[in-house]
């Protein structure tokens, strides 16, 4: 069995992800490029997937429609369990009152 070392998380700048699009649509191979760079193949993939598809390497720029509903009805339903735990502690705030 081989004793792989987990990978170090690595950011790169938005200027970066974008050399490595142009360098891969200017004909360089996408194993060059992760060789080259020290890259992995599912980054580069992946931004060249968001490069094709908004010019955007934001997270929030490729979300499908979908995803985005999704994040506003989770912030929704969120923002209403609050609210709807006020209005439960209000509740039995009066009805203390109205008994006394």
């Amino acid at each position: 069995m081989m004793n792989q070392q987990k990978r170090v998380r690595r950011s790169f700048s938005a200027d970066f992800k974008a050399q490595m699009v142009k360098l891969y649509q200017q004909g360089k191979s996408r194993s060059e490029l992760v060789k080259q760079y020290d890259l992995t193949l599912s980054a580069l993939d992946c931004w060249i997937n968001q490069s094709s598809k908004s010019g955007s390497f934001k997270t929030k720029d490729n979300r499908t429609p979908e995803e985005n509903e999704l994040i506003a009805l989770r912030k929704e339903l969120k923002q209403l369990r609050m609210e709807n735990n006020i209005l439960k502690q209000a509740a039995l705030i009066m009805a203390r009152k109205s008994k006394s």
